[in-house]
This record gives structure tokens, C-alpha cells and sequence, in this order.
């Protein structure tokens, strides 16, 4: 039998980091996974420093990496996105990307958001990240979040959260 297909979304440093590799050993044996480099999917050139790369994908960068996954993606996915690729997927589901259940870490910019997804949606943040979004957000759009203590934005690189936030999908 066919494993069903789940995306991992990298954050705003893209490339092939080592944490990533955590969940990529938790997720293989149930999944067929397959990673984006978010900078790749924006087409943003990632010589730039962190607030150029940030601005680049404000700037037109995320609609971008919206529509190229869109492109690539035509069957029903899981999704595991971390920072910006868990905003990248937000919107990409809200335009149609056929998307079973959805988990995000870290996606801070998901705050400004008012639509949810059609799907199971779960997401994650750190109880020092300043940029999660507040209670209210999360109850006016019925969304299930696990705040984590002693955290800060960068949990997901933590080889202990990684088996916390897989386990959605295990």
C-alpha cells in the first residue's frame, strides 16, 4: 500500500539543516515525506541576511511560495511547517491545496490570519516567542495549540520537540 504524502516546510534559513533530520527519522516509516526549502519555493536568493530574506518574502515571496506549491501539490497532503512554511502552507490550503491535517510550529505570522483552513489543524508554540498569537486568536477560530513551556521561536530544533509535534501524525 501506497504511504500517504506529508510536506515538511522549512523556516526563513531554508537549505538542509540538521534539525530537520529529527523529523524526517520520526515521520519516513509512516510517510512518503517531501521537503521544501521555502526560499527555494519563493525564489528568494538566500545570500541575504535575515532581515532582507524576511522582508524578501513579505514582499511578494510567501504569494510566490504559495503558488509554486500549489503547482507541484495536486493530491491530498499532511503538512508539518515550521516558522514562514507553516504560513507559506496556511494559505496555500485556504487556495486549494488539498491538505488532510495541518501542524505548525512557530508560524507567528498565522496571528494576522482570520480564515482557517478546511482540515485538522494543530499548532505550536513557545511560551517566550513573543510573536505567537494570543488566546483569543486561537478561541475565535476554534484552533487546537499546544503552548510549550521554557520555549522560545526556535522549539522545532530541539530533538525533544520533534517527537512531541510528530506524534500528531503517528
Amino acid at each position: 500500500m501506497k504511504k500517504p504524502r506529508l510536506l515538511l516546510l522549512s523556516d526563513l534559513f531554508g537549505g538542509n539543516p540538521e534539525w530537520i533530520q529529527n523529523y524526517i527519522e520520526i515521520l519516513e516509516p509512516k510517510f512518503d515525506v517531501q521537503y521544501y526549502d521555502v526560499l527555494k519555493l519563493a525564489q528568494i536568493d538566500s545570500s541575504s541576511d535575515e532581515k532582507e530574506i524576511h522582508n524578501q518574502f513579505l514582499n511578494g515571496g510567501i504569494e510566490k511560495a504559495v503558488s509554486n506549491l500549489l503547482d507541484f501539490e495536486k493530491e491530498k497532503i499532511a503538512i508539518l511547517g515550521f516558522s514562514i512554511g507553516g504560513t507559506i502552507a496556511w494559505k496555500a490550503s485556504l487556495r486549494g491545496l488539498k491538505t488532510t491535517q495541518f501542524v505548525a510550529v512557530s508560524s507567528t505570522r498565522l496571528r494576522f490570519e482570520t480564515k482557517m483552513p478546511n482540515c485538522k489543524v494543530k499548532l505550536y508554540y513557545g511560551d517566550k516567542d513573543l510573536k505567537k498569537p494570543n488566546l483569543q486568536w486561537f478561541l475565535d477560530l476554534k484552533i487546537s495549540n499546544q503552548i510549550i513551556e521554557n520555549q522560545d521561536h526556535l522549539l522545532y530544533r530541539e530533538k525533544e520537540n520533534a517527537f512531541l509535534i510528530c506524534s500528531n501524525f503517528l
